[in-house]
């Protein structure tokens, strides 16, 4: 009689190894913050891609339209709103291309098109730029629009060095970085999209409001033909970074719930059309009616160039400062969830609370000290606009999608992803060019930590 322990190939080996597999990666979707929660609705996508679009690059933008000049300046912004567009719709498409499968992440559609390793290497650096330069952005964002804040609430006071501000903010990131999931921080995404819409308001009303300025010129200031180059390559990066959404936009549609008969597409588009109408809504009047009052003065930031009245700037900065905070986390829950899920699945960690607690605290203080050093804030838009969200936002949905879907050669949608592929290279290669430079220019003059 044969032992009960001898090899039997028409039996599973092990079938309790399986189970205790199946059981382990159950823990893990639920403590993974992107898996946890899918009870998400349309108007979720709604405010989550406002909240990650309509950020620091929207006050930049008057200043790019200056570098750039009227014609060339609108007909980028225009132009960029319309491709963006384009490939987020490609995006929210291949999330559920695949019959019974879902495309949680960024990464894991460049590995179904790419091949497993080739897909991983060649999204996940881009995705993790974008992500980790967001949030150091929005950290040196919500500093600076709380030093502006205090010293236009209070004129008389004792100046404060613009790293306590940072740091003021970092510590409320600290808090809200340890919500367990993506679901979990629609509310701060919801106050976050209300008040990007308030300043925007506020920047061009108030820019309006004022009038424009006396002897203003429309003419760039760029002394010599070097600078002048470097600055029309900043300007693009930083137009390049006010469309930066699509590298979370998978993660975001993750939450959303999908059957056969209501794919999640459906609801996430829906939220996707009344984003990007809120976008332009927010873009083109700041960045159009900004320049037309400031001219070629304006200042990177352009609530900057406004002082009066008094109490609508204070306001404006303090939404910016609520604004940042909800970006900063529609943008790190994703990294919370690359970095969690590095720890869990290749090198084993336990998903436990205080692995979280430690990953989460450890990104933030990262992301703070980062700040606190480069507080370049024009300069960092375009070098991260032109670098990361370039790629991930104008032309790699494009590559995905001819990868997969093959259009006929010479096709409307094989010409209009190729248009995009060449457009988007030249940002990518143009872009970072001048940022680095004036980012070089700016640290001349500026004494670290003081």
């Amino acid at each position: 009689m044969a032992s009960p322990n001898a090899f039997n190939p028409t039996r599973p080996l092990h079938p309790q190894t399986v189970e205790e597999k199946s059981e382990r990666q159950k823990k893990i979707d639920e403590w993974l913050p992107i898996n946890a929660d899918r009870s998400a609705k349309w108007w979720y996508s709604a405010f989550h891609n406002i909240t990650a679009m309509v950020g620091a690059g929207v006050l930049g933008l008057p200043y790019a339209i200056a570098q750039l000049g009227w014609g060339p300046g609108v007909t980028l912004l225009i132009i960029s709103w319309i491709i963006t567009l384009y490939t987020l719709w490609q995006m929210v498409e291949m999330h559920e291309m695949v019959p019974g499968k879902r495309f949680d992440r960024y990464h894991e559609l460049g590995q179904y098109a790419f091949g497993e390793k080739l897909g991983l290497y060649i999204v996940v650096p881009q995705q993790v730029v974008v992500m980790l330069g967001g949030t150091i952005v929005y950290t040196v964002t919500g500093g600076a629009s709380l030093q502006k804040f205090h010293d236009t609430v209070c004129p008389s006071c004792k100046k404060i060095r613009l790293t306590f501000f940072i740091l003021i903010f970092g510590s409320a990131q600290f808090v809200l970085s340890h919500l367990p999931s993506f679901n979990s921080i629609s509310s701060i995404s919801f106050v976050a999209a209300v008040t990007s819409i308030g300043y925007s308001t506020v920047a061009w009303a108030a820019s309006a409001h004022k009038g424009v300025q006396e002897n203003v010129q429309y003419t760039n200031t760029s002394k010599t033909t070097t600078d002048l180059v470097f600055n029309l390559f900043n300007a693009i990066g930083a137009v390049a970074f006010a469309y930066a959404g699509h590298t979370v936009v998978l993660e975001i549609q993750a939450t959303i719930p999908s059957t056969p008969e209501k794919p999640s597409k459906v609801a996430m588009w829906r939220g996707v059309i009344v984003a990007y109408i809120l976008v332009a809504f927010c873009y083109w009047p700041v960045a159009i009616i900004g320049y037309w009052v400031f001219g070629n003065q304006v200042k990177d930031n352009v609530l900057i160039s406004l002082e009066k009245p008094a109490w609508m700037i204070a306001m404006a900065n303090l939404f910016v400062v609520f604004h940042v905070i909800g970006s900063y986390q529609v943008f790190a829950m994703p990294m919370f969830d690359m970095l969690q899920s590095v720890l869990v699945k290749k090198l084993n960690f336990k998903p436990t609370t205080s692995l979280r607690f430690i990953v989460r605290n450890v990104y933030v203080a990262f992301t703070v000290f980062v700040a606190i050093t480069f507080p370049f804030f024009g300069s960092l838009l375009g070098f991260f606009g032109g670098f990361a969200v370039t790629p991930t936002t104008y032309f790699l949905p494009c590559m995905i999608w001819l990868k997969i879907y093959k259009p006929k050669r010479f096709s409307l949608s094989w010409f209009t992803n190729w248009i995009c592929i060449v457009l988007g290279l030249c940002i990518i290669i143009l872009a970072p060019i001048g940022a680095l430079r004036n980012i070089i220019l700016d640290a001349k003059n500026y004494k670290f930590y003081t």
